[in-house]
């Protein structure tokens, strides 16, 4: 399975985990939810849930308003399929939830692991903002580097482009460095304290004493050819 799929799959199941959904509606959350996958098609989502439902973690029901099961009919086609998880699927998820490796922090992965902090153990949480930390602090070196290698040899534009890109990423080290810190004072979503609950508790919610995504949006990293 290529990297991009598991990061659509994982969606999938994430946000089937909350409910039920049409296809549409499922491809409506993903754009929204998740700008990782604003410009995915049809075409790749139905795939996807096929095969999960090979898999056995989702299964497809009949849509049951009255609008679905008229559209047979009246429209001469297949009333609107509706996707539902299985134990099964629930179990596989909680699964990839718990998973800490690279694959968590890299740039696409780690906003859709994001977007599921609230169902995610703090102590996973928390090795995978560090890890997130860590892998950008390794490429804003190497950009760093890189820069003093090549400035001599840029052009006015291309070294402005070269400095966009670091600042973003010093950036978004800067918001990690905030979450991590809120994570380990156990703040919950308003920042207040945690009254000495166990720093493992499950239900804690998202990071907080943020900043939030809303409210620092992830810059949009360059790519790191060099790994």
């Amino acid at each position: 399975m290529s990297r991009r799929a598991g990061i659509l799959e994982f969606a999938v199941l994430g946000l089937l985990r909350e409910s039920p959904m049409h296809g549409y509606e499922l491809r409506k959350r993903l754009n929204t939810s998740l700008g990782v996958f604003r410009a995915f098609s049809y075409g790749t989502l139905y795939p996807c849930l096929k095969t999960l439902v090979a898999n056995g973690w989702l299964i497809e029901e009949p849509g049951n308003t009255a609008e679905d099961a008229l559209a047979a009919p009246l429209a001469g086609r297949r009333a609107k399929i509706v996707y539902r998880l299985t134990a099964e699927g629930k179990e596989h998820f909680e699964e990839l939830l718990s998973q800490t490796g690279p694959d968590a922090y890299e740039d696409e992965h780690f906003a859709a692991r994001f977007a599921f902090f609230g169902r995610t153990p703090q102590d996973v949480r928390m090795r995978v903002l560090e890890g997130r930390r860590s892998r950008l602090e390794e490429r804003l070196e190497k950009m760093r580097a890189s820069l003093a290698r090549t400035r001599e040899r840029l052009d006015d534009y291309t070294l402005e482009l070269q400095r966009h890109g670091m600042e973003s990423v010093e950036r978004e080290v800067r918001w990690l460095n905030e979450l991590i810190e809120s994570e380990r004072a156990g703040r919950d979503l308003k920042g207040s304290a945690s009254g000495g609950s166990d720093s493992r508790d499950t239900t804690s919610g998202a990071p907080g004493g943020l900043p939030r995504p809303g409210d620092a949006p992830r810059p949009d990293t360059p790519d790191d050819t060099a790994t």
